[in-house]
């Protein structure tokens, strides 16, 4: 009985220990831009929308880690569309409430992705 308890209590650390851990930036997305401002000259390829977190583990996850992971999630779509831009549309969270207040349970982030080409 001890055993099964322990395993038990051995995998939902690990599960809260990888679920509350932000989305991981592929190496092809480390040169996405993101701006508010609307870029010139540049190819729109589309519409993203990056999310981390949600009602279960989000409450374990950092504020910061939930808006990092879905920064890196919009991120690596772009860089999956061919993109190097994104003009961030809007950003959202998710809260609950409680006894004793409430936390932040997920970020979701909207941008349009563009090709740009660099400067010299």
């Amino acid at each position: 009985m001890k055993s099964k308890l322990s395993i038990v209590l051995f995998s939902m650390n690990i599960f809260l220990f990888f679920s509350c851990s932000a989305i991981n930036l592929k190496p092809t997305a480390k040169d996405v831009f993101i701006s508010n401002d609307n870029p010139k000259g540049c190819k729109h390829l589309g519409e993203v929308i990056g999310k981390q977190g949600d009602f279960f583990t989000g409450g374990w996850t950092s504020n910061d880690t939930l808006v990092k992971g879905a920064m890196n999630d919009l991120k690596n779509q772009a860089a999956e569309m061919g993109g190097n831009y994104i003009q961030l549309l809007s950003s959202s969270s998710g809260h609950t409430s409680g006894k004793y207040g409430g936390s932040q349970t997920d970020v979701t982030l909207m941008g349009n992705v563009f090709k740009c080409d660099k400067a010299d």
